[in-house]
């Protein structure tokens, strides 16, 4: 392999700069919302972005910690009740190391579509909903309380009770860099959240933190991380591996979710497999050194592209950056006020905090309960339940909507080739004695038996009924469920002396037809790439006799 397409261009080497002033204070706050120590963050940034910038096919993509992620994790480590607050902690690195595997295996077995088993609303309650979490949850690291409840209600409950207590020059140090984070936010080329931090820092070495009651964000020990594998019991495994599952989704979603969109936006290739073999290799090496689970986040990686990088050299050349930072600043970074950490992720998470996202579910009226439960279910039953329970709201109402048996009846319209939906179109006529259906949802187990049985019903119901044309283009495959509700059918109009002809039968469906053998659906019968070809075959066909199952010959008259 060439190592020029490593090099970094003049582009990459100004983006680079620009962006690790962005990454390294981000990766110290975000272990705060992971619950983590602050060199976790900083040990996941270096992480992702090396073996991403190695091995990753986005040239845009800057993978490191992110606060979804990394709220998911406080979240599913937080479930883990009776153990030790270092077993937990220890758990938690776990789950980061099996995300990663779960990562490789995915890309091994190229299944780079798995981000698609969550759907964008739910997604998009998800972020407004973790978003409001996370920004409430900051609040106290500026105002120095410390509510007594994790779940989202009674902490903010418990925080406008302790309002007596409040640091409000803490809450002033907030406020006023949010206000430079937005100003300086102008300027993408600009490190925002670095000049920020260097004030807080100054602020700290004068002594005026410490005469305000402010702390500072304290030791970033990362002399203290070391290369192990997490030592669990094999119990422990397998309820990490059950609470990784929602790690890894989360995780790639949003991964696959910015790279997806900055590709298009810039006309380049995604190679979803690769990606998940690169997500999984950072975030193995994140987990064996005691970091934060990486992927790549919409907010720093639009960053980088804004920067005008060229290449993932960008990527590489912010590591080589925070790595100088780090070796050079660190006791200086031990320093940060911790409302100078609250008002980055803050400001971070504060893209998502739209309700202009949620806005075209209700102007299309489409998905608007499973954006409002998604983002209610995070409200009310935390971080990880909520993700859970979206999901699987969202799953529920494809089924429902599935296994619905809608049938339409088509009609030709006017004097054309085109058959279309009778109800949609009333000025469609049928075909004399044929009757046309087409089922508007795929066949599967679900809503197979419904369907041949409506359409048995329907067909039941036409006097002088000579033929039913059955249009499968909703249908790219079948399983055994709609094998046999479709044999069941056939043999039901044969015995009635009524032809059953499909079209537009997909490939994969016409291969297994050939392989099945249905009783009174010869080759010929499915052979129609069209409705149009259907009826005309039918109008052309002499009068034909159908043995019927129980051994009587009953004729079907033609067209």
């Amino acid at each position: 392999m060439s190592t020029s397409r490593f090099l970094p261009a003049g582009a990459d080497w100004v983006a680079g700069l620009s962006i690790a002033g962005l990454l390294l204070p981000e990766a110290v706050a975000y272990s705060g919302i992971a619950g983590a120590p602050p060199q976790a963050g900083v040990i996941a940034l270096f992480a992702g972005l090396l073996v991403y910038g190695l091995m990753g096919g986005s040239r845009f993509a800057i993978v490191s910690s992110t606060s979804s992620s990394a709220a998911v994790l406080l979240a599913a480590s937080g479930s883990i009740l009776h153990v030790s607050p270092d077993h937990r902690a220890l758990m938690g690195v776990g789950m980061v190391l099996v995300a990663g595997i779960m990562f490789v295996v995915a890309g091994l077995l190229k299944l780079g579509a798995i981000s698609q088993f969550i759907a964008k609303p739910v997604l998009r309650g998800f972020a407004i909903g973790l978003a409001l979490t996370i920004v409430v949850k900051q609040l106290p690291l500026a105002v120095g309380v410390h509510p007594s409840h994790s779940d989202f209600l009674h902490f903010s409950w418990d925080l406008l009770h302790l309002l007596p207590q409040w640091n409000w020059l803490g809450l002033a140090m907030l406020v006023v860099a949010l206000l430079a984070l937005n100003g300086l936010g102008r300027w993408k080329t600009v490190p925002g959240a670095l000049l920020v931090i260097a004030l807080g820092i100054a602020l700290d070495v004068l002594g005026y933190c410490k005469s305000w009651g402010i702390p500072p964000v304290g030791s970033l020990q990362l002399g203290s991380a070391h290369l192990a594998v997490p030592d669990l019991a094999w119990a422990d495994w397998l309820r990490v591996g059950q609470l990784a599952i929602a790690l890894a989704l989360i995780l790639y979603a949003e991964s696959y979710s910015s790279i997806r969109s900055l590709a298009l936006r810039h006309g380049d290739a995604v190679n979803a497999n690769r990606d998940l073999l690169a997500l999984g290799g950072a975030n193995i090496a994140s987990s064996l050194f005691q970091g934060l689970p990486v992927g790549a986040g919409f907010s720093a990686s639009s960053a980088n592209e804004v920067a005008g990088a060229k290449s993932k050299a960008a990527g590489l050349v912010a590591c080589a950056v925070v790595a100088l930072l780090v070796w050079q600043l660190l006791p200086w970074m031990e320093r940060i006020p911790e409302p100078m950490l609250a008002a980055i992720v803050i400001h971070a998470v504060g893209h998502s905090l739209t309700w202009k996202t949620m806005r075209p579910y209700f102007v299309w009226r489409r998905d608007r309960t499973v954006v409002l439960t998604a983002l209610g279910a995070v409200i009310v039953f935390g971080v990880l339940d909520g993700l859970l329970l979206a999901m699987m709201v969202s799953i529920a109402m494809l089924l429902k909507r599935m296994a619905q048996a809608r049938v339409s009846e088509l009609g030709r319209l006017a004097d054309s080739h085109d058959f279309v939906d009778c109800q949609i179109h009333p000025e469609a006529q049928p075909v004399p004695g044929v009757l046309i259906v087409r089922p508007e949802e795929r066949l599967f187990f679900g809503n197979a038996d419904a369907m041949m049985g409506e359409i048995s019903q329907r067909a039941g119901r036409i006097q002088g009924l000579k033929a039913v044309v059955l249009s499968l283009e909703e249908c790219p495959d079948m399983d055994s469920t709609s094998i046999e509700a479709l044999t069941e059918l056939a043999i039901q109009l044969t015995s009635s002396g009524v032809q059953l002809r499909l079209a537009r039968v997909k490939d994969s469906v016409r291969e297994l037809l050939q392989r099945v053998q249905i009783v009174g659906l010869s080759p010929d019968c499915y052979s129609s790439w069209s409705v149009d070809d259907a009826v005309r075959r039918l109008e052309a066909a002499p009068a034909q006799h159908y043995q019927a199952p129980g051994g009587a010959t009953q004729p079907a008259s033609s067209i």
